[in-house]
């Protein structure tokens, strides 16, 4: 049994008990970690292709390491000009092993979602703390006529009146 999986925006062939290097991953050494991207699952045969992802399937697997991978080196030069440049990169990686394959039952993971800002409306004696274009809009909600062309002191003083 093998699956194609989405692990850090890259697709990979997996089976049970394969260890993988994908990007880095945010979890920590040792924690158990869902994949629920699966665009391929092979079972004796029977092969389930997602469009793009198969609903309820996912991959289970383990994280074991973190580590830098092999130092890849750029050089660039053009002959004859005297430009020579060389640069190196190792990529950060997470080792994982691949503990299992489910076709079904794998609940999706939600999405972290932020709690939305809420504005504290300015007292009088903060106005000063504010940027102009803080001052203009709150001049425009309040109805004053003619803010535009005021500079900030003026705008302190038409809105604390």
């Amino acid at each position: 049994m093998y699956a194609i999986v989405e692990i850090a925006g890259q697709q990979f062939k997996v089976a049970q008990d394969q260890k993988v290097y994908v990007h880095r991953l945010p979890e920590a050494e040792g924690s158990k970690v869902t994949f629920d991207k699966v665009m391929l699952i092979e079972d004796n045969g029977n092969v389930t292709i997602g469009a793009p992802a198969i609903e309820g399937a996912g991959v289970t697997a383990k994280v074991l390491g973190h580590l830098k991978g092999d130092k890849v080196i750029v050089f660039k030069k053009k002959r004859r000009k005297g430009y020579k440049k060389k640069n190196g990169h190792r990529q950060y990686l997470t080792e994982i092993q691949i503990e299992g394959i489910a076709a079904s039952g794998v609940k999706k993971a939600e999405a972290k979602k932020e709690a939305p800002k809420t504005e504290v409306k300015a007292e009088s004696n903060d106005l000063s703390a504010m940027t102009v274009a803080e001052l203009k809009a709150l001049a425009k909600e309040r109805g004053i006529t003619g803010y535009t062309s005021l500079k900030k002191a003026e705008l302190i003083e038409a809105l604390s009146k």
